[in-house]
């Protein structure tokens, strides 16, 4: 039997407390945001899903990642938080298919408001990962390409192409076909623009975070050799 002093974790295997909150406060807005998108919202003259107003901080965070711990490091939350929301889908499709308490009847609003269609889910996963992996690639080549400089550039310039990316494939995925293009077109165009200035917005709180963190985790990679392929996990 292993003692706690016998076991010798390698120092680059070591995360810090700081590291642990910030990869836990991103898979929560991940999940989070899967879960509540099933109800519609108006903002602003737009018809949002309610995931709008957190799965944009999933990209600020990925942004703090990729600036202070580097493209390899976000790579692995990126496959973390689909895994973890690949476990919420699976359980709660499992538990739905379980005969339910005769005195239950809260079965029809489970699976009217927990229910995912195939398809849906489908382009809400591919969605995801094309999206983050986007946003993690073009802030880290823009992070070498300024030397650093001009943080601002670099969280709203992934974000323009990462929530690009994500609008596009999910409503492409998810409607074509089923509603007129200009339709579409539009619903993707929206839900881009109000998640890119919503980063915008959040920028002032972006830059306290990232300037405590580096002085905090004394960090601040730059990614001039790393494998940008997205299916590799190890450095």
């Amino acid at each position: 039997m292993y003692k706690e002093k016998d076991i010798k974790i390698p120092k680059n295997h070591q995360y810090s407390i700081w590291f642990v909150i910030i990869v836990s406060v991103f898979i929560t807005c991940i999940i989070t945001s899967n879960i509540i998108s099933v109800k519609l919202i108006h903002i602003f003259g737009i018809i949002l899903p309610a995931g709008v107003i957190i799965f944009p901080v999933s990209y600020i965070i990925g942004d703090i990642l990729t600036e202070i711990y580097g493209y390899s490091r976000s790579r692995r939350v990126i496959w973390l938080g689909f895994l973890c929301n690949l476990i919420l889908t699976l359980f709660i499709w499992l538990s739905g298919l379980i005969k339910p308490a005769q005195f239950w009847d809260g079965q029809a609003a489970y699976e009217r408001i927990l229910g995912f269609t195939p398809r849906l889910l489908l382009a809400s996963f591919i969605a995801y990962l094309v999206g983050e992996f986007a946003n993690a690639y073009v802030l880290a080549k823009m992070k070498v390409a300024t030397k650093g400089k001009w943080l601002w550039s670099r969280t709203i310039g992934s974000t323009l192409v990462g929530e690009g990316f994500d609008s596009f494939v999910f409503i492409t995925l998810a409607f074509v076909g089923t509603i007129p293009l200009a339709v579409l077109l539009s619903m993707a165009v929206s839900q881009w623009l109000f998640k890119t200035a919503y980063e915008v917005c959040v920028t002032p709180l972006t830059y306290l975070v990232v300037r405590f963190l580096k002085q905090k985790e004394g960090m601040d990679v730059y990614d001039y050799d790393t494998s940008f392929n997205p299916l590799r996990l190890s450095d």
